[in-house]
């Protein structure tokens, strides 16, 4: 191929470039299409590592928990298997025993925790990793706009100090189930069950999604393998509490199980309005609970329906994806011949320095005699054939919403919320946002809203109020548009029928 072919072609594709990226319509569509979310992932990660390190070079570490998780750790190390003697400065271990072997390993790393420098930078990486689990999910749904993910991300002080300064174990919990999560959507059943499970054993909050996944095993597995998931759940439940089960099985299911647990009330970000009497009351407890049970009752019903179409739409990717690949196949091949043969035409016109010149010569000869809008009539070229695009991976809506509803049922109806819970449903608050039919300025105000009451600290009467109006008002409009979806839905098949 000639030089100045060559060159042709470079310009060519500086130009495609251009006209492609550098245009107002690609920024615009890079900050509200959601189509555009999985192009911006590695710009969100990149910014956030720069971010973090920032926060932890120069922000003050604030030591809360760990020197506690250490010395449980220690004593577990130090081959104490009886839980009800594992104990830190803040009292006595009450979470499940994959948290000490995590935090045993942290303990080794960090040099019995006193490098506490590095366990930050370790802190980062669980939020890099996290966070690209939860932005993969929401680029599968093309649901939300990016603009929404940046600011929730960005804005969110409680959220880098509760990785990047607190290193509690809430984190760690929440990015297990999250590659569990990635994993069921991935359709790996087997390893997202093993995952979900040691997710629980970092800590028991992780059980809020647990009705949901129930239902997500039924309507994609059938009875007969949710029994086999289940019965891998427990499987790990088991190994991992094995060496304290077979020495002091009541003392670990009481402390790392611990259903009954009274929460401080100087903790508390949800109830600071209520007394102490009162915020300890068994009754309210039981009445929290009661809430709690009707409120899944009330979305049991359309969370299954859109489980149930989650698996259908399934079966049909599996069914239809080989003959969209064989086609594809089909397409690859005819463009190649395409090209080949365009470019064996291309070798066989081109034409020689002195040819090229006698062109030139004979073409400005026209545009004096004819002007310069003379033009030659141009040959319209045959279009490629365009490969088939189906994004089947949306279909991950389905399943998301429900498995969030849940999980946020479950933290509206909590006993007691302290700071380091709100990463339990901190990633799922713009996607249930955006779900409710609400004005978009209007959830941005929720989210907002929701974030400024959780940077409140010491909590407050009007932020504890404040937080239990936004996650009503939010649960209200999820509700409201789930049933009124599964209302046209059901109009729709009538009129088919």
């Amino acid at each position: 191929m000639a030089p100045t072919k060559k060159k042709a072609e470079k310009k060519g594709k500086i130009q495609e470039f251009c006209r492609k990226y550098l245009t107002v319509d690609f920024v615009k569509s890079l900050i509200f299409s959601p189509d555009k979310l999985s192009f911006l992932t590695y710009f969100i990660l990149f910014a956030e590592l720069a971010l973090n390190i920032l926060i932890v070079v120069k922000v003050k570490y604030t030591e809360i928990d760990w020197i506690a998780y250490m010395q449980e750790c220690e004593g577990f190390l130090n081959g104490t298997l009886d839980y009800s003697q594992l104990k830190g400065d803040t009292g006595p271990l009450v979470y499940p025993s994959f948290f000490l072997y995590i935090y045993s390993l942290l303990y080794f790393v960090t040099s019995r925790g006193s490098n506490v420098k590095l366990a930050q930078y370790i802190f980062i990486a669980i939020y890099l990793l996290q966070l690209w689990l939860v932005l993969r999910l929401y680029s599968k749904t093309r649901k939300i706009p990016p603009y929404v993910i940046i600011l929730s991300v960005f804005t969110s002080y409680r959220v880098h100090s509760i990785y990047s300064l607190r290193l509690f174990n809430d984190p760690v919990a929440i990015l297990f189930f999250y590659i569990a999560l990635n994993l069921f959507m991935d359709r790996k059943w087997t390893v997202g069950s093993i995952m979900f499970s040691l997710a629980v054993g970092i800590k028991m909050n992780i059980l809020l999604f647990a009705p949901a996944i129930l239902m997500l095993y039924i309507t994609s597995l059938g009875y007969i393998n949710t029994i086999i998931q289940l019965s891998i759940c427990a499987a790990v439940q088991l190994i991992i509490g094995a060496p304290f089960l077979m020495t002091y099985p009541v003392e670990y299911i009481k402390g790392s199980f611990d259903l009954g647990r009274i929460f401080e009330h100087k903790w508390t970000v949800n109830y600071r309005f209520l007394d102490r009497e009162m915020f300890e009351n068994r009754m309210f407890h039981l009445g929290l609970l009661v809430l709690h049970i009707i409120l899944i009752i009330i979305v049991a019903k359309p969370c299954y329906l859109f489980f149930k179409n989650y698996a259908r739409l399934r079966t049909l990717q599996a069914q239809f994806e080989p003959q969209i690949a064989a086609e594809n196949r089909e397409i690859e091949d005819l463009v190649r011949k395409k090209m080949r043969k365009a470019t064996k035409k291309a070798d066989e016109e081109e034409i020689t320095p002195e040819q090229k010149k006698f062109m030139d010569s004979f073409e400005k000869g026209m545009k004096n005699q004819f002007g310069d809008k003379q033009q030659m009539p141009q040959t319209k070229e045959e279009e490629d054939p365009q490969k088939i695009e189906i994004h089947f991976d949306q279909c991950v809506q389905l399943a998301l919403l429900p498995i969030f509803l849940i999980n946020f049922i479950g933290v509206v109806c909590s006993r007691s919320l302290h700071y380091q819970f709100y990463i339990w449903y901190f990633h799922s608050l713009p996607y249930l946002s955006w779900f409710t039919e609400y004005h978009t300025s209007f959830k941005i105000l929720i989210l907002f809203s929701i974030e400024f009451c959780w940077n409140q600290y010491p909590s407050t009467n009007f932020s504890s109020i404040l937080l239990h109006a936004c996650h009503l008002i939010l649960l209200f409009g999820i509700i409201r548009k789930i049933y009124k979806e599964i209302g046209l839905a059901r109009q729709v098949i009538k009129k088919e029928n």
